[in-house]
């Protein structure tokens, strides 16, 4: 008995093992080094050894010529991150609302509004950059005939970051429907047929029955958007590359720059340290107070 008990823990460990042994070396193996690195005066275009420096660089970040540059590009991303998040949640509940009352016959369109997030960033990107050019970009045309003179997206340092938002209200919101959708058609219909009885009408049905019941799902939508707008930089990189000037030199773009065209590897992963405690720290307060004002049995 002890012997079969044995072998069964055996096998479950050995099923284990090498899941852990992958997240062991692809997650927590480079997080270590990273902080490692951000103590020594590691430069891309340097051999070994590494000096130890201590926070000479946290000191170039918090203290030094590092802290204007940082605080310039936590603001943007988070313009960024805001922009997407109110894109994300009220787009995609819009459109929820919209195939959500559609026939049949309009459920292919829902797959059209979906396959954005399928195409590769870098290709959208390409894109956008024909479709927001200031001379022959079709929105400008589009806003023409109509007569508005449009600017030159990309170009401008007012509207850059705008453009790149178009990318991203394209990619994500067909995602944010079918996540809302998907909720949305697991409600009991009981719920508002028992309120229409009551003569409850459209409008306080979805405010005090869908939109509470959506909560769980919001709050999901609210997490992961957040932390995948913090890291943007595939549309930045494409599209801007962190300009013109720092118009949208967001965290990551910087963190980019800083290692392989100033090559200070040490000062990236220093910033990469600091990036990375504040998204822990700003999803764990999100998650905090979120879940004090979700009900997830509903």
């Amino acid at each position: 008995m002890l012997r079969t008990q044995s072998w069964e823990r055996m096998k479950d460990l050995l099923t284990v093992e090498p899941a852990v042994f992958f997240i062991l070396l692809f997650v927590y193996y480079p997080l270590i080094d990273l902080l490692r690195i951000s103590f020594t005066d590691m430069r891309m275009l340097v051999p070994d050894p590494q000096p130890f420096v201590g926070l000479k660089n946290y000191e170039w970040l918090f203290l030094k010529s590092g802290w204007p540059l940082f605080r310039e590009s936590l603001m943007i991303t988070l313009r960024y991150t805001f922009w997407e998040i109110f894109i994300t949640l009220f787009g995609g509940m819009l459109l929820a609302l919209l195939f959500n009352r559609m026939t049949r016959s309009f459920q292919a369109m829902r797959t059209i509004v979906f396959m954005p997030k399928y195409i590769a960033v870098a290709t959208s990107a390409v894109v956008f950059i024909w479709i927001l050019d200031g001379n022959h970009g079709i929105l400008n045309y589009l806003l023409s005939l109509v007569g508005i003179k449009g600017p030159n997206w990309l170009v401008n340092a007012s509207t850059a970051l705008t453009g790149i938002l178009f990318l991203t209200g394209w990619r994500v919101v067909g995602y944010a429907m079918l996540i809302y959708l998907s909720a949305m058609q697991s409600i009991p219909g009981e719920y508002y047929e028992a309120a229409a009885i009551d003569g409850a009408d459209a409008v306080h049905r979805f405010r005090y029955i869908t939109i509470p019941m959506l909560a769980p799902t919001t709050v999901f939508l609210l997490v992961t958007t957040f932390i995948a707008s913090m890291k943007v930089f595939q549309s930045v990189d494409v599209m801007t590359q962190g300009g013109p000037g720092t118009a949208t030199n967001v965290l990551v773009q910087w963190i980019y720059n800083l290692t392989f065209r100033d090559f200070r590897s040490a000062r990236a992963a220093a910033v990469s340290v600091v990036f990375f405690v504040i998204l822990l720290i700003c999803t764990a307060v999100t998650m905090r107070y979120t879940n004090k004002s979700v009900n997830y049995d509903a």
